[in-house]
């Protein structure tokens, strides 16, 4: 794979990306921006598939939105298909996808029904949460897109593409809801605005405050497939709309599972929050220390940790949470660890369980104590034989309000806990011995 930097709205730099390019993907929409969108569409669609002519590419493939151009249509849809008329227009031939909510990490729509799902016990439910929509997985979704390059076809076409089902945006609430656990109350109200509801959701969700009121907007209409020629033409059977919530539930475990946090929390950039980083449904509080000390020595002090040797920094306070944990009925820190040098995966370790052991460079532990959600702590250790970088990862997956609750309450305790437990362990890898062979730094 080659990466090469381009700028939809500055047609000469797309210039050096189409060379050589037979079939381009068209994935791009202006909705975060804070000018007007849709100007700013309609120039992207020109410059794009004007440079794709120029450049000879044989092929576009665009992702657009749903919604019958019989009905008043939101800006935001009909914005959607104007860009799809615009690239056809440039001569080259496209095949138009038009999809509705994906239903994966990242979809803007799914975000949306997973924050409010998982923050209102109670949510008042305006119109436009009986508002049908044809939902598709994620992997569906690619499916099509992977299968268009190689579709047999000469001229431009349009495919309506679908999940399995249609069902209302509340419906979606309450399945997703359905799988995390939840127990949630849907109160119907004949009159909500999309103004009031974007502010509304602005206020429940702040990562959607500049993108809200276009997007409540576009569901008000219906969004589901009237022509069902994709289904002959590609032969994919998408999932239902609850195997695609489970799909992407399971999919963001195993991401989650072989995520290098060192590399990803590096790349998040403006995501950094008060008390940690967004991914998915998890928050992420990670933290980086420097030691003059080989990776070897570096992690003796993390793969002994627990048991006997405690926790490198108030020892007091973790024996004080495992005896709140008893008293609600969980492990407490009863168990201690079974090898006090070597962690193997699957043995306890106090109230944790350890889920990966990476000799002198990586331990995972998965929290049994009593908790409203999943929680997690990863130390990642790398570099030479003279210098390390230790990682020190806490993760939280809150369930439901109670769980944000528990985390942004603890969090302070989280700052003085987990600061010092990385200094401890800093501490204790210099007053490690040293391996032959091991070089200094001065």
């Amino acid at each position: 794979m080659e990466v090469i930097a381009g700028d939809v709205l500055d047609r000469t730099s797309l210039v050096p990306a189409f060379e050589g390019i037979d079939t381009a993907y068209y994935l791009v929409h202006s909705m975060g921006t804070s000018g007007d969108f849709q100007n700013e569409d309609r120039l992207a669609a020109k410059n794009f598939g004007e440079a794709a002519r120029e450049a000879g590419v044989q092929r576009i493939i665009y992702l657009g939105g749903l919604g019958d151009r019989s009905e008043s249509l939101s800006s935001h849809l009909r914005s959607r298909h104007e860009v799809g008329e615009i690239l056809r227009e440039s001569g080259v031939v496209v095949i138009e996808l038009r999809a509705s909510i994906v239903i994966g990490s990242g979809s803007l729509s799914f975000e949306m029904i997973r924050a409010l799902t998982e923050r209102l016990p109670v949510m008042i439910a305006p119109r436009w949460v009986a508002t049908l929509t044809q939902p598709i997985a994620i992997e569906d979704l690619i499916a099509y897109l992977v299968a268009s390059a190689e579709l047999p076809i000469r001229e431009s076409r349009v495919f309506e593409i679908g999940g399995a089902d249609c069902v209302s945006y509340g419906d979606l609430m309450r399945e997703y809801a359905r799988q995390r656990g939840l127990r949630r109350l849907f109160i119907s109200v004949p009159v909500l605005t999309p103004r009031l509801s974007s502010l509304w959701l602005g206020l429940i969700t702040p990562l959607y405050a500049r993108v809200g009121r276009k997007l409540i907007e576009s569901l008000r209409n219906q969004t589901t497939v009237v022509d069902k020629s994709a289904e002959t033409v590609f032969g994919l059977r998408p999932r239902s709309s609850g195997e695609a919530i489970a799909r992407a539930l399971l999919n963001e475990d195993l991401e989650y599972a072989r995520t290098r946090w060192s590399d990803s929390i590096s790349s998040a950039g403006p995501q950094r929050s008060w008390a940690g980083v967004r991914f998915g449904s998890r928050i992420v509080d990670s933290r980086v220390a420097q030691v003059n000390r080989s990776p070897a020595v570096s992690f003796a002090p993390i793969r002994r940790i627990g048991g006997r040797t405690g926790w490198y920094y108030a020892d007091w306070l973790w024996r004080l949470r495992g005896f709140l944990d008893v008293l609600f009925g969980g492990v407490g820190m009863r168990r201690g660890r079974q090898n006090e040098e070597v962690p193997t995966v699957g043995a306890t370790l106090d109230f944790w369980r350890v889920e990966t052991f990476e000799a002198d460079r990586k331990l995972r532990l998965g929290a049994e104590m009593k908790l409203p959600g999943r929680a997690w702590l990863e130390f990642e250790v790398e570099g030479n034989n003279s210098h390390s970088t230790i990682r020190q990862t806490a993760i939280f997956d809150p369930l439901g309000i109670w769980g944000l609750v528990y985390w942004y309450g603890l969090f302070p305790f989280h700052q003085f806990v987990f600061s010092g437990m990385l200094r401890g362990i800093v501490s204790a890898a210099i007053r490690e011995p040293s391996t032959p062979g091991e070089g200094t730094s001065l």
